[in-house]
């Protein structure tokens, strides 16, 4: 076998682990978790192998790299210099495989699936998975099933698809269904294969619909719009563009008229004559504040979530994951300069596209325009792009590994359009070339693999825990076992921390030993994370149980130095106070603490009891007493 039939199947292998991980990816749950990304992960480092074997199969390797080439490798580089810079570990070190994993996806596709053929086979596997995904939630929500696979999910009468959040599947759907709506009006191709995009557009109009994300609804109608408007200002596709275009705002105003979704979703909305964007504006300002007292390089990579405890406000006592809102997360996050990168990269993106249009674009002539699957494929992936912009202004889609690769594929797909605009962008491979190459795509590989392997060891161990009884020291071992593995993993930590608490507090066999060990394990787990107080708040009940309570009252302020607006904070805070009967310090505490979230069963009962006792000290005689000789 010869190098070149070698190195046209290290390309189809390529396609196809690529087609894989697109495929995979929103059908897991959207690669949310940890196991499935993995999995992710793993095919990544498939390609990368395979992109060096072309490396050296191919006697005159060229590579394409287009100006936002450049912008991927310097947020690369910032990213792994914020890593070795953050606060916890951990995070930091997931939020740099993720996007090691989107760059090493982003150059493979740009330099190995730039063909026609392979673009086609991308979009229209891409068109028709997200027609069958999209069938789906629509029986979710004919059938009203709270069901995804086989995980129970309370979807209050909407649909996710394959995806927990019928958000992030709307954010996934409305990157393609332009693409299937430009391969159907200007792309070329046979009737029949016409009439199924056609019908795939269409269900997957339905699946956003039913998911009631109002983000992406908004999203959608003012990217079709944008879209809308470039055909009807060309004159062959005016007329189908047209007729389509009042048959999608037809089905939307019966659809808006007649189905009760929408309205549930628009008094959602609209409150008090006004937009009522629930927490988000609260979440908005969270992160405009980290980022002012971290303006130059953010609060760390993933960190949002992590340090969102103490800049609380006290109207939200969730936990928000993400500031649902995907620029103001990455200025958090990482600060003018990652903000700065990616900018300049949206930038060369925009450009580009604008470079290569009239280059895709055919030529109108006295016989109409000819139709083209590169205009098609440009024409749709820039709309669907926008209406995921649009969307990142009101959500956190971008944080969704599933959603994150596919954008990243569109954007490496439409840069590599930038052959057929110049070729002042290809760039020859001589050997430094290639051993620079080839040394980048072997670091990659092998640190992704390392990471694989031990990450994949660390789930096991957890995995197993999982099945083991609940607060028990069989699970304990087991947790142990994966903190070997994974060291830095504080949820690990605390797991442990809680367990041998818990043990401690039964009060048999060596319950003080128990209660170090807790102890341990929470200073293990401040190490590892030091900006979550529920960490001081189990080593201050340990002392508490072992009559320390001087050094608990140190330890449960620091947690409400880091959680000041935390309803469960100042419960234990109270709850501290009670147990060392000092009642009048613990009612100001309860107080707040049921201020802050009034269904709080903890405080309310605390601050019963805390009342009961000071009435009584209040009306006690030999108590009136030591006071009157006290005063």
């Amino acid at each position: 076998m010869n190098r070149d039939v070698l190195d046209r199947w290290c390309e189809r292998g390529i396609l196809g682990l690529v087609l894989a991980i697109l495929v995979y990816g929103p059908l897991a749950l959207g690669a949310v978790r940890l196991q499935e990304f993995l999995v992710v992960q793993m095919l990544t480092v498939g390609v990368l192998l395979l992109w060096l074997a072309r490396v050296w199969l191919n006697p005159r390797p060229k590579f394409l790299w287009p100006p936002i080439s450049w912008a991927v490798l310097a947020f690369v580089a910032c990213a792994v210099v914020r890593y070795l810079m953050c606060d916890i570990e951990y995070v930091g070190r997931k939020e740099l495989l993720r996007i090691l994993v989107y760059a090493a996806l982003f150059f493979a596709t740009l330099n190995n699936l730039h063909r026609q053929e392979a673009t086609q086979i991308l979009s229209f596997t891409l068109i028709f998975l997200a027609m069958g995904i999209s069938l789906y939630a629509l029986y979710q929500f004919l059938t009203h099933s709270n069901r995804v696979w086989h995980f129970p999910i309370n979807l209050a009468g909407r649909a996710s698809g394959t995806y927990i959040s019928p958000n992030h599947l709307a954010g996934w759907l409305e990157m393609l269904l332009p693409l299937a709506l430009t391969y159907t009006l200007v792309g070329r191709g046979r009737a029949m294969t016409k009439i199924f995009l056609g019908y795939a557009a269409l269900v997957m109009i339905g699946g956003i619909a039913v998911t009631g994300s109002r983000g992406s609804w908004v999203a959608c109608a003012l990217a079709l719009l944008a879209l809308f408007a470039v055909l009807l200002f060309q004159r062959a596709y005016r007329l189908p563009a047209a007729l389509l275009l009042l048959g999608l705002l037809g089905a939307g105003a019966w659809a808006v008229s007649q189905t009760r979704l929408f309205h549930s979703r628009d008094n959602q909305t609209i409150v008090g004559g006004r937009v009522d964007l629930d927490v988000r504006l609260v979440l908005w300002e969270t992160a405009w504040h980290m980022w002012r007292d971290h303006p130059w390089l953010g609060v760390g990579p993933g960190h949002y979530d992590h340090r969102y405890r103490t800049y609380r406000p006290s109207a939200v006592q969730l936990q928000p994951d993400y500031a649902h809102n995907d620029y103001l997360n990455l200025l958090a996050d990482w600060g003018l300069v990652g903000t700065a990168i990616v900018g300049l990269g949206l930038v060369a993106l925009g450009v580009g596209i604008v470079k290569i249009w009239k280059h895709v674009r055919r030529s109108e002539n006295e016989f109409g325009l000819s139709l083209s699957n590169k205009f098609a494929f440009v024409l749709g992936a820039t709309t669907g792009l926008l209406a995921l912009f649009i969307h990142a202004l009101v959500d956190f889609n971008l944080q969704i590994p599933a959603n994150a690769i596919l954008a990243v594929s569109l954007v490496a797909l439409l840069s590599s359009h930038w052959r057929f605009a110049t070729e002042r962008y290809w760039f020859s491979a001589r050997l430094p070339g290639r051993l620079v190459t080839s040394g980048a795509l072997i670091a990659t590989a092998i640190y992704l693999g390392q990471q694989e392997f031990r990450l994949g060891q660390e789930w096991v161990w957890r995995e197993r825990a999982g099945r083991a009884p609940k607060q028990s020291l069989a699970r304990a071992a087991l947790l142990e076992q994966a903190r070997v593995v994974e060291p830095k993993n504080f949820t690990t930590d605390y797991q442990l921390a809680e367990i041998y608490r818990v043990e401690a507090f039964l009060g048999t066999g060596d319950y003080e030993g128990f209660a170090e060990r807790a102890i341990a394990a929470y200073q293990r787990g401040i190490e590892n994370q030091p900006f979550d107080g529920d960490f001081y708040l189990g080593w201050g009940m340990c002392l508490d149980f072992m009559g320390r309570h001087a050094e608990a009252e140190t330890i449960f302020l620091k947690a409400d130095a880091l959680d000041p607006n935390g309803y469960f904070v100042a419960a234990h805070v109270g709850r501290h106070y009670v147990e060392t009967g000092e009642y009048a310090a613990a009612r100001p505490w309860l107080e707040r603490s049921l201020r802050l979230a009034q269904t709080n069963t903890m405080a309310a009962t605390l601050l019963k009891l805390t009342n009961e006792r000071l009435l009584e000290s209040a009306t006690n005689p030999s108590v009136r007493v030591l006071l009157d000789r006290a005063r």
